[in-house]
Protein backbone atom coordinates (compact mmCIF):
# COMPACT_ATOMS: atom_id res chain seq x y z
CA UNK A 1 0.00 0.00 0.00
CA UNK A 2 1.24 3.48 -0.71
CA UNK A 3 2.46 5.15 2.47
CA UNK A 4 3.88 8.44 3.61
CA UNK A 5 6.72 8.71 6.06
CA UNK A 6 6.47 11.26 8.86
CA UNK A 7 8.66 14.31 8.43
CA UNK A 8 9.77 16.95 10.89
CA UNK A 9 8.46 20.32 9.84
CA UNK A 10 10.35 23.50 10.58
CA UNK A 11 8.36 26.47 11.85
CA UNK A 12 8.72 28.08 8.43
CA UNK A 13 7.46 24.98 6.62
CA UNK A 14 4.48 24.66 8.94
CA UNK A 15 3.63 28.35 8.55
CA UNK A 16 3.97 27.97 4.78
CA UNK A 17 1.60 25.00 4.74
CA UNK A 18 -1.01 26.72 6.95
CA UNK A 19 -0.96 30.00 5.01
CA UNK A 20 -1.05 28.25 1.64
CA UNK A 21 -4.09 26.23 2.71
CA UNK A 22 -5.83 29.40 3.93
CA UNK A 23 -5.20 30.96 0.50
CA UNK A 24 -6.56 27.91 -1.34
CA UNK A 25 -9.63 27.74 0.89
CA UNK A 26 -10.20 31.49 0.33
CA UNK A 27 -9.94 32.20 4.05
CA UNK A 28 -7.35 34.72 2.87
CA UNK A 29 -9.23 36.28 -0.03
CA UNK A 30 -7.59 37.36 -3.30
CA UNK A 31 -6.68 41.03 -3.24
CA UNK A 32 -6.58 41.42 0.56
CA UNK A 33 -3.61 42.85 2.46
CA UNK A 34 -2.15 40.79 5.31
CA UNK A 35 0.45 41.67 7.93
CA UNK A 36 3.10 39.38 9.34
CA UNK A 37 2.11 40.22 12.92
CA UNK A 38 -1.60 39.53 12.36
CA UNK A 39 -0.89 36.22 10.62
CA UNK A 40 1.63 35.24 13.28
CA UNK A 41 -0.89 35.90 16.05
CA UNK A 42 -3.64 34.06 14.21
CA UNK A 43 -1.65 30.86 13.64
CA UNK A 44 0.46 30.99 16.80
CA UNK A 45 3.93 31.64 15.37
CA UNK A 46 6.56 34.30 15.71
CA UNK A 47 6.88 36.76 12.83
CA UNK A 48 10.10 35.28 11.42
CA UNK A 49 8.69 31.96 10.08
CA UNK A 50 5.61 33.80 8.82
CA UNK A 51 7.79 36.31 6.97
CA UNK A 52 9.85 33.47 5.48
CA UNK A 53 6.67 31.62 4.44
CA UNK A 54 5.28 34.70 2.70
CA UNK A 55 8.55 35.23 0.84
CA UNK A 56 8.47 31.59 -0.26
CA UNK A 57 4.85 31.93 -1.42
CA UNK A 58 5.76 35.07 -3.36
CA UNK A 59 8.12 33.00 -5.51
CA UNK A 60 5.09 31.34 -7.10
CA UNK A 61 3.26 34.69 -7.40
CA UNK A 62 0.47 33.72 -5.06
CA UNK A 63 1.53 36.43 -2.62
CA UNK A 64 2.91 39.89 -3.40
CA UNK A 65 5.32 41.19 -0.76
CA UNK A 66 5.69 44.96 -0.29
CA UNK A 67 8.57 45.82 2.08
CA UNK A 68 7.49 48.08 4.97
CA UNK A 69 3.87 47.88 3.82
CA UNK A 70 2.79 44.25 4.17
CA UNK A 71 1.78 41.54 1.76
CA UNK A 72 -1.16 41.09 -0.56
CA UNK A 73 -2.84 37.82 -1.49
CA UNK A 74 -2.59 37.92 -5.26
CA UNK A 75 -5.73 38.18 -7.31
CA UNK A 76 -6.33 35.26 -9.61
CA UNK A 77 -4.41 35.42 -12.86
CA UNK A 78 -6.00 32.95 -15.26
CA UNK A 79 -2.74 32.72 -17.21
CA UNK A 80 -1.11 31.26 -14.09
CA UNK A 81 -4.14 29.04 -13.48
CA UNK A 82 -3.81 27.68 -17.01
CA UNK A 83 -0.07 27.18 -16.60
CA UNK A 84 -0.63 25.23 -13.38
CA UNK A 85 -3.37 23.18 -15.03
CA UNK A 86 -1.05 22.46 -17.97
CA UNK A 87 1.69 21.30 -15.60
CA UNK A 88 -0.73 19.00 -13.79
CA UNK A 89 -2.07 17.67 -17.08
CA UNK A 90 1.37 16.79 -18.46
CA UNK A 91 2.56 15.14 -15.25
CA UNK A 92 -0.63 13.40 -14.16
CA UNK A 93 -1.34 11.84 -17.53
CA UNK A 94 2.13 10.26 -17.41
CA UNK A 95 1.77 9.26 -13.75
CA UNK A 96 -1.64 7.62 -14.14
CA UNK A 97 -0.20 5.40 -16.89
CA UNK A 98 2.57 4.31 -14.51
CA UNK A 99 -0.05 3.63 -11.83
CA UNK A 100 -1.82 1.25 -14.20
CA UNK A 101 1.29 -0.95 -14.09
CA UNK A 102 2.22 -0.41 -10.44
CA UNK A 103 -1.13 -0.56 -8.60
CA UNK A 104 -1.57 -3.50 -6.24
CA UNK A 105 -4.75 -4.76 -4.66
CA UNK A 106 -4.30 -2.75 -1.46
CA UNK A 107 -3.62 0.40 -3.52
CA UNK A 108 -6.90 -0.10 -5.35
CA UNK A 109 -8.73 -0.63 -2.06
CA UNK A 110 -7.30 2.62 -0.66
CA UNK A 111 -8.48 4.56 -3.73
CA UNK A 112 -11.89 2.89 -3.55
CA UNK A 113 -12.23 3.89 0.10
CA UNK A 114 -11.32 7.46 -0.79
CA UNK A 115 -13.87 7.44 -3.61
CA UNK A 116 -16.61 6.14 -1.30
CA UNK A 117 -15.93 9.07 1.03
CA UNK A 118 -16.07 11.45 -1.95
CA UNK A 119 -19.50 10.13 -2.87
CA UNK A 120 -20.70 10.73 0.69
CA UNK A 121 -19.36 14.31 0.64
CA UNK A 122 -20.99 14.97 -2.72
CA UNK A 123 -24.34 13.69 -1.43
CA UNK A 124 -24.07 15.79 1.74
CA UNK A 125 -22.81 18.95 -0.04
CA UNK A 126 -19.53 18.93 1.89
CA UNK A 127 -17.57 20.81 -0.75
CA UNK A 128 -14.48 21.61 1.32
CA UNK A 129 -14.06 18.02 2.48
CA UNK A 130 -14.58 16.86 -1.10
CA UNK A 131 -11.70 19.12 -2.19
CA UNK A 132 -9.46 17.55 0.45
CA UNK A 133 -10.39 14.04 -0.68
CA UNK A 134 -9.83 15.08 -4.31
CA UNK A 135 -6.26 16.08 -3.39
CA UNK A 136 -5.73 12.80 -1.54
CA UNK A 137 -7.00 10.80 -4.51
CA UNK A 138 -4.55 12.43 -6.93
CA UNK A 139 -1.70 12.26 -4.42
CA UNK A 140 -2.45 8.56 -3.99
CA UNK A 141 -1.93 7.97 -7.69
CA UNK A 142 1.48 9.67 -7.54
CA UNK A 143 2.46 7.53 -4.55
CA UNK A 144 1.31 4.34 -6.29
CA UNK A 145 3.53 5.30 -9.23
CA UNK A 146 6.46 5.96 -6.84
CA UNK A 147 6.56 9.63 -7.82
CA UNK A 148 6.16 11.30 -4.42
CA UNK A 149 8.84 13.92 -5.07
CA UNK A 150 7.18 14.82 -8.37
CA UNK A 151 3.95 15.44 -6.48
CA UNK A 152 5.64 17.74 -3.97
CA UNK A 153 7.29 19.65 -6.80
CA UNK A 154 3.90 20.09 -8.46
CA UNK A 155 2.21 21.31 -5.28
CA UNK A 156 3.97 24.68 -5.17
CA UNK A 157 2.69 25.83 -8.57
CA UNK A 158 -0.68 24.08 -8.29
CA UNK A 159 -1.94 26.59 -5.70
CA UNK A 160 -3.14 28.86 -8.53
CA UNK A 161 -5.19 26.01 -9.98
CA UNK A 162 -6.36 24.89 -6.54
CA UNK A 163 -8.08 28.19 -5.74
CA UNK A 164 -10.15 27.84 -8.89
CA UNK A 165 -10.97 24.23 -7.98
CA UNK A 166 -12.25 25.47 -4.64
CA UNK A 167 -14.46 28.08 -6.31
CA UNK A 168 -15.68 25.56 -8.85
CA UNK A 169 -17.04 23.28 -6.12
CA UNK A 170 -19.10 26.18 -4.76
CA UNK A 171 -20.27 27.36 -8.19
CA UNK A 172 -20.92 24.46 -10.57
CA UNK A 173 -24.14 22.59 -9.89
CA UNK A 174 -23.43 19.48 -11.92
CA UNK A 175 -20.11 18.46 -10.33
CA UNK A 176 -18.27 15.79 -12.30
CA UNK A 177 -15.29 15.26 -9.97
CA UNK A 178 -16.49 12.01 -8.41
CA UNK A 179 -17.65 10.43 -11.67
CA UNK A 180 -14.33 11.42 -13.26
CA UNK A 181 -12.43 9.78 -10.42
CA UNK A 182 -14.54 6.65 -10.78
CA UNK A 183 -13.59 6.42 -14.46
CA UNK A 184 -9.90 6.96 -13.66
CA UNK A 185 -9.97 4.32 -10.93
CA UNK A 186 -11.73 1.80 -13.19
CA UNK A 187 -9.04 2.32 -15.83
CA UNK A 188 -6.28 1.79 -13.25
CA UNK A 189 -7.98 -1.39 -12.00
CA UNK A 190 -8.24 -2.71 -15.54
CA UNK A 191 -4.67 -1.57 -16.35
CA UNK A 192 -6.09 0.27 -19.34
CA UNK A 193 -3.54 3.02 -19.97
CA UNK A 194 -5.40 4.55 -22.91
CA UNK A 195 -8.59 4.92 -20.86
CA UNK A 196 -6.67 6.22 -17.84
CA UNK A 197 -5.00 8.86 -20.00
CA UNK A 198 -8.30 9.85 -21.65
CA UNK A 199 -10.20 10.25 -18.38
CA UNK A 200 -7.37 12.15 -16.66
CA UNK A 201 -7.14 14.59 -19.57
CA UNK A 202 -10.90 15.07 -19.51
CA UNK A 203 -10.91 15.56 -15.74
CA UNK A 204 -8.15 18.19 -15.69
CA UNK A 205 -9.68 20.09 -18.62
CA UNK A 206 -12.98 20.84 -16.89
CA UNK A 207 -11.76 24.01 -15.23
CA UNK A 208 -11.26 25.71 -18.59
CA UNK A 209 -14.92 25.00 -19.33
CA UNK A 210 -16.01 26.29 -15.90
CA UNK A 211 -14.24 29.66 -16.12
CA UNK A 212 -17.24 31.83 -17.06
CA UNK A 213 -19.57 30.92 -14.14
CA UNK A 214 -16.67 31.14 -11.68
CA UNK A 215 -15.77 34.65 -12.87
CA UNK A 216 -19.43 35.63 -12.66
CA UNK A 217 -19.75 34.50 -9.04
CA UNK A 218 -16.38 35.87 -7.89
CA UNK A 219 -15.74 38.93 -10.08
CA UNK A 220 -13.53 40.79 -7.58
CA UNK A 221 -11.14 37.84 -7.15
CA UNK A 222 -9.68 38.07 -10.65
CA UNK A 223 -7.11 40.35 -12.22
Amino acid sequence: MYTEFPTRESARDRAYRIIKKAIIMLELEPGTMVSESDLAAKIGFSRTPVREALIELSKTKIVEVYPQKGSMISKIDYNLVEEARFMRLVLEVAVVELACDAAREDDILALEENLARQKFCLASNSADKLLELDDMFHKGIFLIAHKAQTYYFLESMAVHFDRVRKMSLHTIKDIKIVSDHQSILTAIKEKDKAAARFHMEKHLSRYKIDEAPIRQKYPTYFK
